[in-house]
């Protein structure tokens, strides 16, 4: 069946109004988080980490008991509040572990899944605190600019240029024109860091890498949702899924970032 043109162009478009009222919501929310600091950024980090491993909880186990999913996010927004008292060596680390690894046990089936996907929300959630207090606001506004830039050149990419698909059995609406686009959207936001401020080159490089995980989240979070053989992560956000959908790239980016904090020395951005 065909369809008039105009009705196509009304498909390829139709969910653009709520993916961009989300999105800006979501957005101005986390930025202004950020800007504040301190213990409201940490309640929302923590908030946010929560509703993920519920999220995750409920995917795997099924929406038939929820009391398991609330009790782990309960227990994950313990531990990272109880640890952001404490000193971040690596002893504590491990006690980030203890909800995955409870997690794991409490579901009947995909332990392993859970205990990975688990173990990274909360480490994420846990390292973006202390990366806000380490190295300040900046660079979380550049990890998020980068996580942003790739959805939307991802987004428009793909419908504008279409082409061939990236990982068609993952991902079935992800192109190559679209991962691309978001590339270079992430290299222009790390130029534009870079030359409004004293950070080197490397930033665009940098950039370039944490938008290629921020794609790899979504997809890993694509392939965790088809193996669930579910839709969205949840119903929390109206037509468009739950807080899940929305932060699986920033959890691929995040993941990355901190990751490369250990590795090398980051240093603070000045104005």
């Amino acid at each position: 069946m065909r369809f008039p043109q105009s009705a196509q162009a009304g498909q390829r478009w139709g969910d653009l109004r709520v993916r961009v009222m989300s999105s800006v919501i979501l957005g101005v929310s986390g930025l202004i988080f950020i800007a504040v600091g301190g213990v409201w950024f940490q309640i929302c980090a923590v908030f946010v980490t929560a509703v993920m491993i519920w999220e995750l909880a409920m995917m795997i186990h099924g929406e038939r008991d929820n009391t398991r999913g609330m009790l782990l996010a309960a227990g994950v927004a313990s531990v990272i509040s109880g640890l952001l008292s404490t000193s971040q060596d690596l002893y504590h680390m491990l006690v980030l572990a203890l909800p995955a690894v409870v997690g794991a046990l409490m579901m009947p089936k995909e332990r392993v899944t859970f205990f990975v996907f688990a173990l990274a929300i909360s480490v994420a959630g846990w390292g973006l605190i202390g990366f806000r207090q380490e190295y300040g606001a900046l660079w979380l506004f550049w990890l998020v600019g980068v996580v942003i830039l790739t959805d939307v050149g991802g987004y428009f990419g793909g419908r504008l240029i279409g082409g061939p698909k990236f990982w068609p059995s993952v991902s079935p609406k992800k192109t190559w024109a679209g991962c691309i686009t978001g590339w270079v959207l992430s290299a222009a936001i790390g130029a534009i860091v870079m030359a409004e401020t004293a950070a080197g080159a490397w930033l665009i490089a940098m950039s370039v890498l944490v938008s290629v995980a921020s794609q790899m989240g979504d997809m890993a979070e694509s392939a965790l949702k088809r193996r669930m053989q579910v839709k969205d992560s949840s119903t929390l956000l109206p037509g468009h899924g739950g807080l899940f959908d929305r932060f699986d790239g920033l959890l691929g980016a995040s993941i990355t970032l901190l990751f490369i904090s250990v590795v090398m020395d980051i240093p603070r951005i000045p104005a």
